[in-house]
Formats: C-alpha cells, sequence, structure tokens
C-alpha cells in the first residue's frame, strides 16, 4: 500500500511536456514583436516628415531664385527702349548700342535656362553695358531731360533694387536649406527626397554692388 502511494506521488512530481507552450514566452515574443512595429512605424513617420521639410526648403529656395529669373527678365526688357532713346541722339554710338543688346540677350538666356553662376554673370555684363550707355547719354543734356529717359530711369532703378532684394532672398532661402542637408539627421534623408545644398547667388568679383543706376 505505502509503495502505491509512492509511486503516485513520484507521478505527480514528474515535471510536464517540456514541448508544451510557455505563456510567459509567448507574452515576451508578443512584446518584442509590438516593439519592433512600433519602431518601424516612428522612423516611416519621421521618414515623412524628413522628406517634406527638405522637399519643402528645396521648393522654397527654387522658388526664391525664380523671383531674380523674373526681374533680371524685366530689367532686360528694358533695354530696347533704352537703346531706341538714346539711339535717337547718338547714332554713332553703334558699338555700345551691340554691347548692350548682347548683353540683354545673355541676360534672358541665364534667366530662362542658366545656372546660378551663369545668371550672377550675365547681370554682371547687363549692368556694365547699361551703364556704358548711360555714359554715353550724358553728353546729351535734351536726353537726360526727356519724359522718355526720365522714365527708364525710374524703371531701371527699381528692377536693380528689386534683383537686390530677390538675391538676397534666394540666399536667405539657400543658407536654411543648407544647413539642415549637411547636419544629421537631415543628411540622412536628402538622397531619399532627391535634395542637396545649392550654390548662393554671389555676384562676380569686383561686381558685389550692383552699380547704381544714375542719369
Amino acid at each position: 500500500m505505502e509503495a502505491a502511494v509512492a509511486v503516485e506521488a513520484a507521478a505527480e512530481a514528474v515535471p510536464g511536456d517540456p514541448h508544451e507552450p510557455n505563456p510567459c514566452n509567448k507574452e515576451t515574443s508578443m512584446a518584442v514583436l509590438l516593439t519592433i512595429i512600433g519602431i518601424i512605424v516612428v522612423l516611416l513617420l519621421f521618414t515623412a516628415y524628413a522628406f517634406n521639410k527638405l522637399r519643402r526648403l528645396d521648393i522654397g529656395a527654387q522658388e526664391a531664385l525664380g523671383g531674380i529669373d523674373v526681374q533680371l527678365t524685366r530689367r532686360a526688357d528694358l533695354i530696347p527702349n533704352l537703346v531706341n532713346t538714346v539711339k535717337g541722339y547718338a547714332q554713332h554710338e553703334k558699338g555700345v548700342f551691340e554691347a548692350v543688346t548682347a548683353a540683354r540677350a545673355g541676360a534672358k538666356s541665364a534667366a530662362a535656362d542658366g545656372t546660378v553662376a551663369e545668371k550672377a554673370e550675365a547681370q554682371q555684363v547687363l549692368d556694365k553695358a547699361i551703364i556704358d550707355v548711360l555714359a554715353v547719354a550724358e553728353a546729351y543734356p535734351d536726353l537726360k531731360a526727356s519724359a522718355g529717359f526720365l522714365q527708364l530711369q525710374t524703371e531701371l532703378a527699381e528692377t536693380e533694387d528689386k534683383i537686390s532684394f530677390a538675391r538676397q532672398y534666394y540666399n536667405d532661402a539657400v543658407a536654411s536649406l543648407n544647413s539642415i542637408v549637411r547636419t544629421i539627421p537631415w543628411l540622412l534623408f536628402t538622397g531619399i527626397a532627391g535634395v542637396h545644398a545649392r550654390e548662393f547667388y554671389n555676384a562676380p568679383e569686383g561686381q558685389e554692388t550692383p552699380p547704381a543706376v544714375q542719369f
């Protein structure tokens, strides 16, 4: 009798099936899985945020550059009137008029599809050509006093100021963009967003300050 009781007690003491799932292990695995999913979701959300931030800054810089293009084109469009007005008094200055006409064409071309450096260079050439035309006009008091010439004076001065403002606005936008794309974590997402540092709009050496339009 005592032997039977001992056998039953020994049977009860035998551990369970080692292949039976452990509830604690299942809970741990579920927690790890949820953690991994959470990390992936956070990474995806941050990637989307970084993408949008980089694209927004890049678009802002591109739009600011477009503002420069508009003013360069507007300035170039004033050249025919300037040439025709001055030519009426100084037809013999053919070389000056040809130079400013060529500079106008270069400025319009650069504004359409030129690089930032090409736009700055074209602006420099056009500025110099305009100054040369105005130097011719200095010899003709009647020309300087004419209503058409005075109107050109106002319009050229306005576009000069607007180009300077647009250039500063663009450079500020580029500074904001470049400071982001060169720092972590944003640097890690530039490839995905297709965004990279942009070139500043710097006036060529010796032309940091646009020549004043004076008559």
